[in-house]
């Protein structure tokens, strides 16, 4: 019974994953309004979207932090739009039922309206994304609205917008303080007025984003932003210990993979180097007599 459970639970999982229905923005309301948790998590390539879509995470946002945890840029700001799109693809190809979220990267809403609504169309015509999501507050709501009219999903983010990183001085906590926290709020019920159907509340203080989740009926997804929001976002290569770099406070680690991937390839070099693997099991044999045949052939052609 014992090395037949394991199966079985794998079993159950992937059936069970491969009967969920497709997450709607209609789920993300239901949800609210019943005080379910929406999971989300990132993702930017095949095996992490199909085993986080395996493992029943309601939304997959791919984000533009692929920018940093997976081609090593400093930030996001270096991202396309061709970037994005090929990560999209990717993770549409394995999720099935998760939500999917498509991060709009800098530059590619910010110029016009009319070329907000072009690149957020593409990620769902070519990428097979669900939604949008774009940064920013009241600067935003003509591109949110265009987006919205042209029958495309967009979530919003306020409080630390990465893509503003220069202007907010690097990747410090907003809405500290009554103003700021006052114009994080309108901002809100802004993006909310303008058609948004959820937001991303970054690093901000939990009471106010507790109070922002009260205020608006579209759902709220914090990172670091307490428990009081309807969901919580984290970057899959965080929490798996995969980004080697740095490791923001709000998260918390469920794995250190980091490490174990150094130690697997710290041990295949070592059986490289002395020759241990590839061992006979790894080997692809030849029968012997077409071995044997196979040397008379050469000694003929030697001899001739």
């Amino acid at each position: 019974m014992s090395t037949i459970a394991p199966v079985l639970n794998v079993t159950t999982v992937s059936s069970t994953a491969s009967q969920r229905k497709k997450m709607t923005i209609t789920d993300f309301r239901r949800k609210k309004e019943r005080a379910e948790p929406i999971t989300m998590l990132t993702a930017y390539d095949y095996p992490t979207a199909l085993a986080e879509d395996q493992a029943g995470i309601d939304s997959i946002l791919v984000g533009d932090s692929l920018g940093m945890v997976v081609l090593g840029y400093a930030n996001t700001l270096p991202v396309t739009m061709e970037d994005m799109l090929h990560h999209c693809k990717a993770v549409a190809r394995a999720a099935k039922s998760a939500f999917l979220i498509g991060d709009m990267p800098f530059m590619s809403y910010q110029a016009s309206t009319e070329e907000a609504v072009r690149n957020a169309g593409r990620f769902l015509q070519e990428a097979g994304m669900d939604a949008v999501k774009l940064e920013g507050g009241r600067e935003r709501l003509e591109a949110v609205r265009a987006i919205v009219s042209a029958g495309i999903p967009v979530m919003g983010h306020i409080g630390l917008t990465p893509q503003s990183i220069n202007q907010l001085g690097g990747f410090r906590a907003q809405g500290k303080t009554a103003s700021s926290a006052k114009r994080l709020l309108e901002d809100a019920l802004l993006l909310e007025e303008a058609g948004c159907f959820g937001l991303v509340l970054e690093s901000i203080p939990a009471k106010l984003a507790g109070l922002i989740s009260r205020k608006i009926s579209i759902s709220t997804i914090g990172i670091g932003a307490g428990v009081g929001c309807d969901g919580q976002v984290l970057v899959s290569h965080d929490i798996l210990g995969l980004f080697d770099r740095f490791t923001p406070k709000f998260v918390k680690k469920y794995a250190d993979l980091h490490s174990e991937m150094q130690r697997a390839f710290t041990g295949y070099i070592e059986d490289v180097q002395i020759r241990q693997f590839p061992a006979q099991e790894h080997s692809v044999e030849m029968d012997d007599a077409e071995w044997q045949a196979l040397q008379q052939e050469l000694d003929r052609t030697e001899q001739a």
